[in-house]
């Protein structure tokens, strides 16, 4: 029967790895060749089967709900109903709004909202909106989060902007929504935002640099309720009825182990009611309720039978779970414990066993954090053997107790008003422990290193005395000093970031690294801080030899300041450095400048009598081995028109297409001039300016140029020198991701 659980487990998972879906009628065949085989000794491939059928026909329908092509970037009247906790931001909210549905046709079910300049929205409304929808899609860059897996796992059908609205109904039954505003007017000694985290599970209460702190000290998990959370609390409901009755204190007539087991599951459900009982939480329930049977009645199967048990149910509810970062790393850790602490020989001490399970976590989930591409904490090991106890014994107890006596007069508040003063005091040391040791951002390592990695850690993992146990740390250190890919001599590597309505290009040498603008910074959202900085941290690149900000606007220079703050810049080079921050220290792009990097050639360009902020973009041209790629930022027709009396009028391979395809650029002289083969375009997905603009894109296809657009096709790969074509991120097929469209 395990074998059988086994593979359908398997079979469920296999459904994360799938480049495209099987077809409908694959998926219905598959069920009967497996119930063909449950006869006979191939039963586990049956199981198999089943769970794979089950995984992909689940991911057919939410799939299916998605918003249709030909109403991207449409906008329709729909109705729906606010659901979970929506976030008020700096001049937006964002919301889900469920049961949609809109007069003239068909719309997804479910809709992920942004309203810029809206007015309050609750919980349990009923709007009528005029939504501009777009297919869901994120930012696509290399080892980055996914964004669009994230989305099909929420089972979102469409993301979208509100330009008008209308309240139909006021909230009914909000009653979360109601507890959040109740908390967020207590006095909790300036920590309100953080209890309704640890509440509620909202986290919008959180500025960015709480999360910083709360990500360089590996303790988000306790902050923002997860399924960690629900654990803690049935524990100690637990916990406090074993003692009550180990010192008799807990009324005979009544068996405390099936009390204790009842009562902490039902406080696990009340707590994931409270926390909106989402995905995570569900598998924290389901794990702690099939735990507690397992210790109720079932103890003789072994410590491995409710966590095989709890995968497979929360697979079965929900295949797309395992699209999540979380689902792996819940899963893993409680597998890490099983395995570190079931089948020793003698016991450990209370706190032996509290540091050894940090330190093995620690262990035990460093190659599947670098597998996601997640951060790792150096800190977290250390700080969690305080922080984890601090918030589940002297935080969470009074932080729920309140909230639920809020009613009473002067005792909620109180209450809330110790916890909020014990979550100050473990910021205050939290924010000194990430100022001495920030989160480690591990380069991207080949797949062999990774197993070899893998296996590293696992014989870490093994009980003292293992034959081959101390090869371990050498394995596992191959993935903290991985064998570094070099570019070949004379070569660059480009990569054009996916960074939304922006430009940040990365050029790379065999020793030299340049970054051509830093990514849009607008409002708390900073690209360069959350795409740049992780993905050159991910190549390995901990220091750039020139920072060039073409001009400027926010965005192309608004991450200059997170790049410098997280990297070591040697130089910082920008068409007009007076209007960047000072701490920059940028130096003026002087035109005729020329360096060679490792056989490559660059020389810079700049209009002496630009008239704005476009005009006066700083231009790049990059050469190797007779290749060639301009980068011009915003120029527009008339700096392209000077650019043209200069040296770098000449043929050129690769055009970055200006001011994003704009109407005002990519004149017909510039064309005629440089003859490009092929334009790069960055921009974001549905922008409000239009760009690339029709008359721009006809002027490029009339010409037989290959479009590579960052909105379609993610970030962009291309080797100058080898005279290939380049490699976009949607090529590398996902079945959650649309391909990118054909075109010349």
């Amino acid at each position: 029967m395990r074998t059988g659980m086994v593979a359908l487990a398997l079979g469920l998972l296999a459904l994360r790895f799938l480049p495209a879906l099987p077809p409908v009628g694959l998926l219905l065949l598959l069920p009967v060749v497996g119930l063909m085989l449950l006869p006979f000794r191939t039963y586990p491939v049956a199981f198999f089967l089943f769970g794979l059928s089950w995984a992909c026909a689940q991911a057919h329908w939410a799939l299916d709900d998605r918003l249709p092509q030909k109403l991207d970037g449409e906008t329709r009247w729909v109705e729906g109903r606010v659901v979970g906790l929506p976030q008020h931001g700096e001049a937006v909210v964002r919301f889900e709004l469920a049961e949609a549905r809109s007069r003239h046709g068909k719309v997804p079910p479910l809709m992920r909202l942004a309203w810029y300049g809206g007015p309050p929205v609750n919980s349990g409304e009923r709007w009528r909106l005029a939504v501009k929808m777009k297919r869901p899609a994120g930012l696509l860059n290399p080892h980055a989060f996914d964004y669009d897996a994230w989305l099909l796992a929420q089972r979102m059908g469409a993301t979208g902007t509100v330009k008008d609205g209308q309240r139909l109904v006021e909230a009914r039954w909000a009653w979360r929504d109601s507890i959040r505003q109740a908390l967020l007017q207590v006095d909790a000694q300036g920590r309100a935002g953080v209890l309704a985290a640890l509440v509620l599970g909202d986290g919008s209460g959180l500025s960015r640099e709480d999360w910083r702190v709360l990500q360089d000290t590996g303790t988000v998990h306790l902050l923002v309720i997860s399924g960690q959370h629900v654990g803690l609390l049935a524990g100690l409901v637990y916990m406090l009825i074993a003692g009550l009755a180990r010192y008799g204190l807990w009324p005979g007539r009544l068996p405390w182990l099936p009390w204790a087991c009842g009562l902490a599951f039902a406080a696990a459900l009340g707590y994931g009611l409270l926390a909106g009982f989402e995905v995570p939480v569900r598998r924290a329930c389901l794990m702690i309720g099939l735990v507690l049977l397992w210790r109720l009645r079932f103890r003789h199967l072994g410590a491995w039978w409710p966590l095989l048990l709890a995968l497979n149910g929360v697979l079965l509810l929900e295949p797309l779970a395992s699209l999540q970062p979380g689902f792996w790393l819940s899963f893993g850790a409680v597998a890490v414990l099983i395995f570190t602490f079931s089948g020793r020989l003698g016991p450990w001490k209370w706190w032996q066993t509290w540091t050894r399970a940090q330190w093995l976590i620690a262990i035990g989930l460093g190659p599947m954090l670098l597998v996601l591409g997640l951060p790792i904490s150096l800190s977290g090991p250390l700080v969690n053997l305080l922080a984890v106890p601090w918030i589940s014994v002297l935080v969470l107890p009074p932080a729920l107790l309140g909230t639920l006596l809020l009613p009473v007069p002067h005792v909620g508040e109180g209450l809330l008003w110790l916890a909020g003063g014990l979550i100050d005091w473990l910021f205050k040391g939290l924010a000194l422990m990430a100022g001495q040791l920030s989160a480690w951002i591990p380069a991207a390592v080949p797949w062999w290193v990774w197993c070899m990695g893998a296996l590293g850690a696992f014989l870490l993992l093994l009980p003292r005395g293992v034959a081959l146990r101390p090869l371990g740390w050498p394995m596992l250190l191959l993935l903290v000093v991985p064998p570094r890919a070099t570019v070949p001599e004379g070569l660059a590597e480009i990569w054009q970031l996916d960074v939304g309505q922006g430009l940040a290009i990365v050029v790379r040498t065999r020793h030299h690294a340049l970054l051509y603008d830093a990514g849009p910074r607008f409002g708390d959202s900073d690209l360069g801080e959350r795409v740049v900085v992780p993905t050159l941290r991910k190549w390995g690149v901990d220091a750039l030899d020139l920072m060039l900000i073409s001009h400027a606007h926010v965005d192309h220079a608004g991450g200059a300041r997170a790049v410098a703050k997280a990297l070591q810049v040697q130089r910082v080079i920008a068409g007009e450095p007076d209007d960047l921050p000072s701490e920059l220290h940028a130096g003026q792009c002087e035109s005729g400048r020329r360096w060679t990097w490792d056989g490559v050639n660059f020389e810079l360009w700049r209009w002496a009598d630009g008239h704005d902020s476009n005009a006066n973009s700083c231009v790049l041209q990059i050469e190797a081995n007779g290749e060639r790629l301009l980068l011009t930022g915003d120029i527009d027709a008339a700096a392209e028109r000077a650019l043209l009396d200069g040296p770098l009028a000449v043929p050129t391979d690769w055009l970055q297409s200006p001011h994003h395809g704009s109407r005002s650029s990519s004149s017909t002289a510039l064309l005629n001039v440089l003859q490009p083969k092929a334009v790069l375009i960055s921009r974001g997905r549905g922008n409000s300016f239009g760009h690339p603009h029709p008359t721009v894109v006809a002027r490029y296809r009339k010409r037989e140029m290959a479009i590579y657009d960052s909105a379609e096709q993610g970030a962009i790969h291309l080797q100058l020198g080898r005279f290939a074509p380049p490699r976009s991120m949607r090529l590398e097929r996902r079945f959650w991701r649309d391909p990118p469209p054909s075109r010349p």
